[in-house]
This record gives structure tokens, C-alpha cells and sequence, in this order.
């Protein structure tokens, strides 16, 4: 049984290298530019969640994940924030997330991160 993979990122290129890289790991990887998969996450009931502090247009990653972790439903759920942002474990530890991957981030760093987690 493949583990999944909710992966939500600001930037298409790094999308879709993460989304190659996940996918050839042997994740089931549900990739997005926006929030929408986040809105189906009892439909997709995945494993780990993805997501950039800086999605165009909504709400902070932190904040979605703040959701998250918040809610009965989706609390158990593993969420990891990406960010550029300098003081991203700062800001993973205050959203409740359980790791966080800083940009530009290194591949096998990333992998680990997830597997680790997911």
C-alpha cells in the first residue's frame, strides 16, 4: 500500500521535482498550485501534507496546518511546512507541524524528511 502524499507548493517547477522525485520514491502523491486538495483531505485521507508557508492567493501553510493539527478529524495526520523563510522552525514548531523543509532545499534531505514522517 503506497503512502500519501498531500503536496501543496507556491512554485510549479519545484512542484513538479518534488512530485517526480515523491513519485518515484513510490509515494501516491496528490500534487497542487492551490489549497483545493486540502478542502478533500477526508476523500483523500492522506498520510503526510506538503505545504508551502506561501500559497498564492489564501490562507499560510502554517495556518492550514494550524487547522489541521486543531481538528479531531485531522489532527493525526503528519504536516510539514517549506518555507525560505529564515525562521521557518520557529514557525513549524508555533502551527503545530511535525517537521518542516527549508528552501532551496537539498533532495534526499526532503525524501528523508517525508519518510520519516509520512
Amino acid at each position: 500500500m503506497k503512502k500519501k502524499v498531500v503536496l501543496v507548493q507556491d512554485n510549479k517547477d519545484i512542484l513538479d521535482i518534488m512530485d517526480q522525485v515523491l513519485d518515484e520514491e513510490g509515494f501516491d502523491v496528490t500534487a497542487s498550485l492551490t489549497t483545493e486538495p486540502i478542502e478533500k483531505i477526508e476523500e483523500i485521507e492522506p498520510d503526510i501534507v506538503i505545504i508551502d508557508d506561501h500559497i498564492k492567493g489564501t490562507k499560510k501553510g502554517s495556518e492550514i496546518i494550524n487547522e489541521l493539527k486543531s481538528d479531531p478529524e485531522t489532527e493525526d495526520i503528519s504536516a510539514v511546512l517549506t518555507s525560505t523563510s529564515n525562521k521557518l522552525p520557529q514557525q513549524a514548531e508555533d502551527c503545530k507541524a511535525d517537521d518542516y523543509i527549508e528552501k532551496p532545499f537539498d533532495i534526499d534531505h526532503m525524501v528523508d524528511v517525508v519518510k520519516k514522517n509520512a
